[in-house]
């Protein structure tokens, strides 16, 4: 199973992609981090990465000063340690979902290195944990609208094929993406099977 990704496919449209065989980009392509997005009890949205992370912060401040900055305690009184665990959950679950996929689906004609030596089951499950672990830091793409382009792919050690080198092929595909979303926009369609 090949998905094309002809313009973008973000969160959890990320998610679905490392569920393929192949990864298909072209230059105008992009994916986006999976740092799953949460909805706290005082009704803002959070980046459960960034949130975790902020927590994490103001432990580390405690544990090197011994006492609490003042500062921090309306922030504190606003947080259920309910709140704490569904974001742990929440980046468990994106985490969990590709590392599987990509050792089930994309990594499973991973058969050698370069070099000729043969792939472990271990090893391919190392590089899903790494990529998984990557696309969920929120540290690492700063924002969630973020374009993570074939080249920083690449760079995470994941394959991606671009089918902008190969004309006829990139020719197909942007048409076909074209007049998809022509019929979208310019009509009450709203779903295609």
């Amino acid at each position: 199973v090949g998905i094309i990704i002809p313009g973008y496919a973000k969160s959890a449209g990320t998610i679905f992609t490392m569920a393929g065989d192949e990864i298909l980009m072209g230059t105008t392509s992009a994916l986006g981090p999976i740092d799953a997005q949460i909805m706290l009890a005082n009704g803002k949205r959070y980046s459960a990465d960034a949130f975790l992370k902020g927590i994490d912060d103001i432990k580390k401040v405690v544990d090197e000063t011994k006492k609490l900055n003042a500062a921090y305690i309306p922030i504190l009184q606003n947080i259920s340690p309910g709140e704490i665990q569904h974001c742990i959950n929440a980046q468990c679950f994106s985490k969990r979902l590709v590392t599987d996929w990509l050792v089930n689906y994309k990594f499973k004609f991973w058969k050698n290195h370069s070099d000729g030596r043969e792939v472990t089951e271990s090893e391919r499950l190392k590089r899903a944990e790494e990529i998984a672990d990557k696309l969920t830091s929120q540290s690492t793409w700063y924002t969630h609208g973020r374009s993570i382009k074939i080249k920083d792919l690449e760079n995470l050690r994941l394959k991606i094929i671009d089918y902008s080198k190969q004309t006829e092929l990139n020719s197909a595909i942007t048409s076909y993406y074209t007049l998809l979303r022509m019929t979208f926009e310019g009509s009450n369609l709203y779903k295609l099977f």
